[in-house]
């Protein structure tokens, strides 16, 4: 016998419409919240950044690739790395259709990784993407951007991400469990693995300049990850009471042919 509720069909539907309610002011409260990332001022880029592509060096106005709007998805895939971090994985999993229709409505969509242009379009093609990546190993853009930190920073000052400062990492070899799965994943230990974070960022061209206006980390990316979308209406929700569940995704299957 479930322990969940059980009505009629009249009953869930007063249910439902009630919630409807909900959501629909949930939809107003986020159109509000987009226009207040959209009011933020502007700040100049006044560095000039060098990144490696599949078609050889770019600069950041290079990416663009002549639309005005320039979204960067910072993928955690530091040079050590053997594979990407596999939340990362997961959330640029949905970048393949999305980048191409945004490319046709002035918007560039870009992942952008410390590790070195032939790693990263390797475990592209591993994964079967198509959307366009490129490494900022040779700059100082995922520094800028608080997104990725040296050794002596996590170790003597403390880092500042999320737009607030923590405190000297806490230098442990082996980790906790999910941290010493995501970093086997990726193909590292677990300090090195935290040396590059999440986070995504947007850029406007206006007159010949870009502006940065937008940046956000940690749980501000649950918002493009496409599978929490579609967990979140699901009938046991996210469902991670135990933590993290999620693998490469062309990996599942061996997990499940593996004995129990």
């Amino acid at each position: 016998m479930t322990s969940h509720a059980i009505r009629t069909h009249e009953e869930w539907l007063a249910a439902r419409l009630e919630l409807l309610e909900a959501e629909k002011a949930y939809t107003r409260q986020g159109d509000a919240l987009a226009e207040r990332r959209r009011a933020l001022p502007w700040v100049k880029v006044e560095k000039d950044y060098l990144f490696q592509t599949e078609h050889g060096d770019a600069s950041l106005a290079d990416l663009f690739q002549g639309r005005s709007q320039l979204l960067v998805y910072h993928f955690m895939f530091g040079p050590d790395y053997k594979a990407g971090c596999p939340s990362c994985s997961a959330i640029a999993d949905g970048f393949n259709g999305s980048a191409t229709h945004l490319a046709n409505h002035d918007v560039m969509l870009w992942a952008i990784s410390r590790a070195p242009i032939d790693k990263l379009l390797a475990f592209r093609e591993r994964m079967d993407w198509s959307f366009p990546w490129a490494s900022s190993g040779e700059s100082d853009f995922n520094f800028d951007y608080n997104v990725s930190f040296t050794e002596m920073q996590e170790r003597t000052q403390g880092i500042d991400y999320n737009f607030r400062h923590q405190p000297k990492f806490e230098w442990r070899t082996s980790g906790n469990e999910i941290e010493r799965s995501f970093a086997e994943m990726s193909g590292v230990d677990v300090p090195t693995y935290h040396r590059d974070r999440p986070g995504m960022s947007a850029f406007i061209r206006e007159d010949g300049a870009i502006y940065h206006t937008y940046s956000t980390y940690s749980r501000g990316v649950d918002g493009i990850w496409g599978m929490y979308a579609w967990l979140d209406r699901a009938p046991k929700g996210r469902n991670e009471a135990q933590g993290p569940w999620w693998l490469h995704r062309d990996r599942y299957a061996a997990r499940q042919a593996a004995p129990a």
